[in-house]
Formats: structure tokens, sequence, C-alpha cells
């Protein structure tokens, strides 16, 4: 079996609720036609890369993300609820400001309890680890290719990158839409980040980034 040495991780391109600030959870939201264009730019980007298997949210936005990807690498992608970003519950469709305003008293108890505070409806962080850890567990043990491309959003980069490489503060990185970020495990012995947040492929393109946001809330809140 073929031991998997690079993850690429991909995080979908951009939405029309992407501009707006609102949060997207699990809302099937398809990308806008600027995150297509960004798609587009993305597959011609990654060719070279050697990615031969293909793991992919089964989110719409992501669905749209991953099939010109599928079409350079020539691969069928495989989908994978696990996946999928936080479930904000009561919260998707909302803006920071609205859940603020809206929800202050369960906004107050996720600030004070980032990890355990299940949102109204949805998930608590704790949770998307879970099934997070499981999924990357399946996908590390099937193995098949030495370079794995994921599409996947910014809650699951973040607790990944959190698992596979300790202590290098993935809650409060950000990430912009379809931004590449890949680990890498060449001799076997540990993942390290070897590239980061990577939007070079998209020069003469506008990059969209969460803004307005302290890192404390970046570490608190998701799912853009």
């Amino acid at each position: 079996m073929t031991t998997i040495k690079r993850i690429v991780f991909i995080r979908p391109g951009e939405t029309d609720w992407n501009r707006l600030g609102r949060w997207q959870g699990q809302v099937a939201i398809p990308l806008n036609e600027y995150g297509r264009a960004q798609a587009e730019r993305l597959a011609f980007f990654v060719r070279p890369l050697g990615i031969s298997m293909l793991y992919s949210s089964d989110l719409r936005r992501a669905r749209n993300t991953v099939e010109p990807l599928a079409l350079e690498c020539k691969t069928h992608p495989i989908f994978d609820a696990r996946l999928r970003e936080r479930h904000m519950g009561e919260w998707q469709g909302l803006t920071l400001d609205e859940i603020k305003s809206w929800y202050s008293e369960e906004y107050a108890r996720l600030r004070a309890n980032p990890f355990g505070y299940q949102i109204p409806g949805g998930e608590s962080r704790q949770q998307v680890v879970d099934r997070v850890r499981a999924a990357m567990t399946d996908i590390l043990g099937r193995g098949g290719s030495e370079t794995v491309g994921v599409v996947t959003h910014t809650t699951v980069i973040m607790t990944i990158l959190s698992e596979l490489v300790p202590d290098c503060g993935a809650f409060d990185m950000e990430f912009s839409n379809i931004s590449v970020t890949t680990l890498t495990n060449l001799d076997g012995s540990s993942w390290k980040i070897t590239q980061l947040n990577d939007v070079s492929h998209l020069v003469g393109m506008d990059t969209l980034k969460i803004g307005g946001l302290s890192e404390d809330e970046l570490e608190t809140i998701s799912g853009a």
C-alpha cells in the first residue's frame, strides 16, 4: 500500500454569503460566478502536484470546487459528509454582528466554552473534532497515493492541522477562499506545514478573508 506523504488542503471558492459575511455552516449554497472562476484557476495550478486521490466535503460549495480539480487530476473525488463545515444550527445565514445581538447569552457561553458549547440546533467544536478525526484516520489508513487533495472548510482544516501538527496554533489561522495549505511527512516521522493559506495561484484576482475578527473570536466561531 502506498503511504500518504503529502496532504493538500483546499478551502472552497467564494459564495455570495462569503461576500456578505454570513456564516454558511452546512447550508447548500453554491459558488458564485467569481468562485467558479477561482476553482478553474486552482485546477490549472494543482495539475503538476501529482494528486491522484481527491477527498471532499459533500456540501455544494465544496462539490463545485472539486469538480474542475478532478478533471485536471483525472480522478474521481470521494465525498465524505464528515468533512463538512461545522453545523451552525440557528446561526446559519447570520452575520457575526447579528449573532452577537440576537443570541448574546448563547454567544457568551460559546466564548466561555469554545470546545464544549453546542450551538443551538448545531454542533460543538468537540463534535466536529470527533468526526473529522475519524475521517482523517480512514483517509490516512487507506493510503493509495503519496499525494492526496482534500477539499474542505475552515473549521475542518483548523482541526486537522491541530491534530497532525500539535501546538501549531491552527485555530488562530485564517484561510482565504480557494487557498492551498499543505502538510508533508516525507520521512514518516512527523507532519509539517510546508504551505499555509497560499493564494499565489490567484495573482490578478481578488481574495477574500474573514475580516474584523479578533484572534479569540476566530478561535471560538467558524462556519464560513
